[in-house]
Order: C-alpha cells, then structure tokens, then sequence
C-alpha cells in the first residue's frame, strides 16, 4: 500500500496498512508490537496538530511560567530571535504557534531577524516546526545552517519576503557562545576555499536580495559574526517549581545553553518550553532558574519525532541500555512505514559494500567518526550488521556522542548514546578529534570540489552546508559516497556492472557551489576519497585519480569519456578490479585488517 504522500492521513490508511503488513511475506512475526508501532504512527499523525498556546497548569507559584501566547508578545518588532532543536528533536513547537496565531489576530511580533543553527522544518508536511512562522510579515532576515527542510522559508526567499543567509552550524553555535562570553565573533578555517569564502563565493548571502554578509576574509582564515540576540527560545524536558531546567531524557541538547547566554549577555530574553513539572533534584539540575526568565508548559512537547516527552524512550536517552537489534528494527519498522526510508537496489547495495569496505581499511578501532545522511546510512547500516560499530564512537552535530545514530524522522538521535552535550562541545571534538567522516554529495569536480549545498538554481532548491563544512574540516579522512550519474539506469549481470542508459554526470567540471576545497583539502593534509558505482577515486595533487574500478565498466569509454571531469588514471597505469563479493554480496563480509 502506498501511504500519501509520504504519511498517513486517516484512521483508514492505518488500519489497511495493519491488514496489509498481516498478509505480507515475512511480516507475520511480531505482528502485535508491529501493530504497536502502527498505532503509535497513526495516533501521532492524526494529533500532530494539535497545540493549546493558553494552557497554564494551576498553582504555579511564581510569575516565571506563562502562556505560548503571552511568550509570543514579549517578542518586540524587529526583535532577533534564535530557537534551538534539530529535525524531530526538541522542536520549540507550541513557542512557533504562539508566535504565528498572535501575528495572525494582531500583526506582531514582526520584521524579526531569525537564526537557527540545525535544520527546523518539516519538509511542508509536518506541523508544529519553524515553518509555522513561514508566513510573510514573520521575518525579515532569516539565518540557517540547513534549509532543506524549511519550505515555507524557502518559498519566502524565493517570493523576496525575507532575506535568507546560512552559515555552518558549527560557526553558528560557536557565535552563540561567543556571545554569551561577550564576544562579537570568531575566527575560523572552516569555509576557506569554499562558497563561504567572500574570495571565492557569496559568503553567507544565499537569496539575491540579501544586503547583509556575515563572515569576511581574514588572510588564511574567515571571521563570522552573526546578530545579537533579543530572544532564546528552546525545549527541554522538564522544570521545577523554582524555574530549573533539567536535560534527563532529552534526545539531544542542541544550543540551548549556549543559545540562553547569549540572550542574556545581550539583555534579552530567555524562553523554554517544557513537558511537565517534576520535583527539584538539586544534582540534576541543567540549567538553573536564574538562567532562564520565562518558561511554557506544553504537555505535548516531543523527544523526537512522534514521541511525547512525558512517555519517552529510554533508548534515545544518555546512557541508554536496550537491547539494539530490537532498537534498530523498531526505528526502521517506523520509517518504512512513513515511507521516509529509500529503497536500495542491487546497485546502490554493491555501492555501500564498496564504500563500507574502504572505510574499514581506513578507519582504526577507537575512531571517532561522523556518518552523514543518504548513502553514507548504508555504511553505518553495514558497520552495524557486522558488529564493527561496536569498535566505533558514531556522533552527530546536535551533540550527541556514542551509541548508533538513527536515520529518517529521528534524525539527530542515536540508540544508546554514551553522552549528549551541547552542539559547540561536539563541534569542538570534531576540530580536533574527528579521524573519518563518511559523507554523501551532489557533486564533485575536476579539482575535488564536492557540492553538497546546493541542488538547483531555485530558492526552492537550496539545502545550506549544515554541519558539513565543519566535519571536513576537521576530520582526517574524508570518504564521499553517491552515484556516478543521476536518474541513470544501471543492473548488475553475472557479477558485472552495467550502465543500461547513461544519466546527469555527477562529476563535472566545475561544481554549482563549493562546499568542500579540494585545494584546502590538499593543504591541511586530508585523505580525500571518492567512492561511486563505477569505483573508487582518491584526491591528489594530480587531480581525481582512479583507483579502483567496478567490473564490467570499461574505464574509457564509461569514465574518462562518460563525464565533464577530468579523471587521472595512477602513474603506473594500474587500475585494480573491484572484488567481485562487492558486486554480488556473496560472501561479503567487514572485518578489521589487523
């Protein structure tokens, strides 16, 4: 059953999709907690919009709680404005309401300068993210570090309603806690040689009627800086009667912290949203009243994505022991059901084998490594069925450290993470600590150049750099993974690949937009590969060089010729030949080559 588009949308659906996962080949086991899973999905979907921006339990002592209504007026015209959360996590749902329904009934607050560090949005389905307040009028200025998922900015920037900049993540959660330590900006490698570059790009000037620029050049390094902010609006699981915030069973920090400093060092204000009230517990306090001035009580605040706060999972908390294969299959059970997990064919299959393969001849046990989003899952989906992750630290920019990151709608999560801290601390281990990140791409060029920000010429179409630029900045060992071509059609047949119908060459001569220097890449001493359905390529002063190649594919003719970029063949002339259990799967399997 093909569930519209992309969710399910009535009681109907669910209980056919129950009906039709019954009679499914190999679905019939753990049919009741598959049945579980169902219902959890349904009752999410069909309540997700639910929200009450009055509510305000009784007998609150102090004047510190308040309504998301009245959070709303204490922001001012004009006023710069910073929420904290990634994707499904922490999302500061009933403070965007409250937001949105005051400028609907009274035309305030308004022309707001608005700055997020992750991704916020919903992709235009989901309710209750930052593009509740994608409405024109709203914001004036937006910054994001990932804008891919916020359509109704997009659409604004597109329509000349706002004025849209990105920036890295990893610079914007620095800035927030330069803030709160007084200082105006920071200095940076991060971005040098890339769009981000004023020498080479735009800076963090993305819509054409941006008038603003937040980074400049500073010989071989960037300054960012980014507005002062008036409000610090973030989620957290619980607070006490006194006004103290506590972290324990949140999914993830984010910037909360370093968000509500800077607010306060400017003399603004700070907003939290939480569950529910619990009893003081002085050696779990996170963050201490004096610390935040407002707080919003919102029985529906979410973990993540789907799971109410007040009935959370265990497995996404810091420190979390349950059994990971029923973790793993629970979160994919869920996200093929919301139709948010890709198919994979024989041909995308062979491609993870064969960039899984690389990263363990490349990576070393006790590495701390970065998986990225797309085909990079695979791998870490192969790390894991071989036990291997267990050798592995897995991280993710939200700041959480350990465990097994999961994909799809509790992106920014991880299954049994050993530690969740705030964004700046993770990116801080990334700049000095990162040994091998795995990354995906939209393309690559001549010189090494990966496009990762940029999709299409439309507004519509920009995704930002998000924590990219960060993570190749500092991570020793860079290993990109995607296809050769888009929309081409490939089979593999007798253990051979086959270009079937050639299509888009993702490897160019010249990239859309840089987001990672090849030249930088080279400079700071990287080890740089390329992994792709027709082989494997590595970054060398002599440009992309071959390595190894997939069988069946005759080097000329489908690669030298088959794309714009100029692809160099080794000095010795010598190309190997992918093994064949990367093609089949037969007998595949990862181990360490000690």
């Amino acid at each position: 059953m093909k569930i519209p588009s992309g969710y399910l949308e009535s009681e109907f659906d669910v209980y056919k999709s129950t009906l039709d996962l019954l009679v499914e080949k190999g679905q019939i086991m753990n049919v009741f907690d598959k049945a579980k899973m169902l219902l959890h999905i349904a009752r999410w979907v069909l309540t997700w919009n639910k929200r009450d921006i009055d509510y305000l339990p009784d007998n609150l002592p102090i004047e510190k709680f308040i309504t998301a209504r009245n959070a709303a007026k204490l922001i001012k015209d004009g006023a710069s404005v910073g929420s904290c959360g990634m994707a499904g996590n922490a999302r500061c749902s009933i403070l965007f309401w409250g937001v949105k329904e005051n400028f609907e009934e009274t035309g305030h607050p308004k022309d707001l300068t608005w700055t997020t560090v992750g991704a916020q949005g919903g992709r235009g389905k989901a309710p209750g993210t930052i593009e509740e307040i994608g409405i024109p009028g709203i914001i004036r200025l937006y910054i994001s570090g990932h804008t891919e998922t916020e359509k109704a900015q997009l659409k604004l920037a597109d329509q000349k309603h706002l004025e849209l900049h990105t920036m890295p993540q990893g610079e914007q959660a620095f800035l927030w806690r330069a803030m709160g330590e007084g200082k105006e900006s920071i200095q940076s490698t991060t971005g040098v040689g890339t769009f981000l570059d004023p020498r080479v790009g735009n800076g963090t000037a993305v819509s054409p009627n941006a008038k603003h620029n937040f980074v400049e050049a500073k010989g071989e390094m960037l300054e960012y800086r980014l507005p002062k902010l008036d409000i610090a609006m973030f989620n957290a699981p619980y607070a006490d009667i006194e006004g103290n915030i506590y972290f324990k069973h949140a999914s993830c920090i984010t910037e909360n912290v370093d968000c509500a400093a800077a607010a306060r060092a400017n003399g603004g204000k700070v907003i939290a949203a939480v569950s529910s009230i619990i009893e003081k517990n002085e050696a779990e306090i996170s963050m201490p009243a004096e610390a935040v001035d407002f707080i919003v009580v919102n029985p529906r605040n979410e973990q993540t994505g789907s799971i109410p706060q007040i009935k959370y999972w265990p497995m996404f908390t810091a420190g979390g022991n349950v059994d990971m294969a029923d973790a793993v299959a629970k979160l994919k059970f869920a996200n093929n059901t919301l139709k948010i997990t890709p198919t994979r064919g024989p041909v995308e299959n062979a491609l993870a084998r064969l960039a899984s393969l690389l990263f363990t001849e490349e990576a070393d046990r006790g590495n701390i490594i970065n998986i990225g989003v797309g085909m990079p899952e695979e791998v870490g989906r192969l790390l894991y069925e071989s036990g291997l992750y267990k050798d592995l630290t897995f991280t993710s920019e939200t700041g959480v450290y350990g465990g097994l990151p999961t994909p799809g709608v509790f992106f920014g999560a991880a299954i049994n993470p050993k530690e969740i801290n705030n964004s700046s601390w993770m990116f801080d281990i990334y700049k000095k600590k990162l040994n091998i990140a795995c990354l995906g791409s939209l393309q690559t060029d001549s010189e090494g150049n990966v496009n990762v920000s940029k999709r299409g010429e439309r507004m519509l179409d920009y995704v930002g750099p998000g924590g990219f630029p960060n993570i190749v900045d500092g991570a020793k060992t860079i290993i990109f993974v995607g296809s050769w071509m888009a929309h081409a059609k490939m089979s593999i047949k007798d253990g051979k690949l086959s270009i079937d119908k050639a299509g888009k060459p993702k490897f160019v001569e010249k990239v859309d937009q840089i987001t990672f220097s090849g030249k930088q890449g080279l400079k700071m001493g990287k080890q740089v590969f390329y992994v792709t359905n027709v082989g494997i390529f590595k970054l060398t002063e002599r440009g992309l060089e071959l390595q190894q190649v997939m069988p069946g594919i005759d080097i000329q003719k489908d690669i030298i010729d088959g794309c714009p970029a100029k692809i160099v063949l080794p000095e010795d002339g010598k190309v190997s030949t992918v093994p064949d259990f990367i093609v089949t799967g037969e007998n595949f399997k990862l181990h360490w080559d000690d």
